[in-house]
């Protein structure tokens, strides 16, 4: 892993921190829905891409390619642009993740929309399903996800709304 990419890691890492859990969306009268929670680990590679902008503060772009395994299988790939400044500890960073995967059984993919930033090493994460980008089985997901490092093995929480099978 080269010095770039490196950096680039830990940034991103400072980010996901525990987010405040927040509660999905309620379901819609006219829908039975399947509240649930999952949870796993993941594996990620980022690849940062050539800078347009190398000016101090300009965003960087990076590729994202996971594999998730437990309750959500599956992988995703997606795009972040990230953003320090010169204070430590400072930064921000989104992301969009496209999640092909099997949750409670079922299948399809999925869109996780990522916002997050740090102010002063105080870090703050949200990642949320995009509404209406489930397909396939997963058609109706909504929900949150919440990411955990320790010891360098990344974790994650997924609070979940899914419409129950006809």
């Amino acid at each position: 892993m080269g010095a770039r990419q490196t950096l680039w890691l830990s940034l991103i890492c400072g980010f996901f921190f525990t987010a405040a859990a927040q509660t999905p969306t309620s379901p819609t009268k006219d829908k039975i829905m399947t509240t649930a929670q999952a949870s796993g680990t993941f594996d990620v590679k980022l690849s940062p891409q050539a800078q347009d902008d190398v000016t101090a503060g300009a965003p960087g772009r990076m590729l994202i390619d996971k594999q998730f395994q437990g309750d959500l299988s599956g992988s995703s790939k997606g795009q972040m642009l990230a953003a320090r400044s010169a204070i430590p500890g400072s930064a921000g960073y989104v992301a969009m993740e496209l999640v092909t995967a099997t949750l409670a059984g079922r299948s399809g993919t999925f869109v996780l929309q990522h916002t997050g930033s740090m102010d002063r090493g105080a870090s703050s994460l949200s990642i949320h399903v995009v509404p209406d980008t489930a397909t396939g089985q997963l058609a109706g997901l909504s929900g949150k996800m919440d990411i955990k490092i320790t010891d360098g093995q990344h974790f994650y929480t997924f609070d979940y709304l899914l419409p129950a099978q006809r």
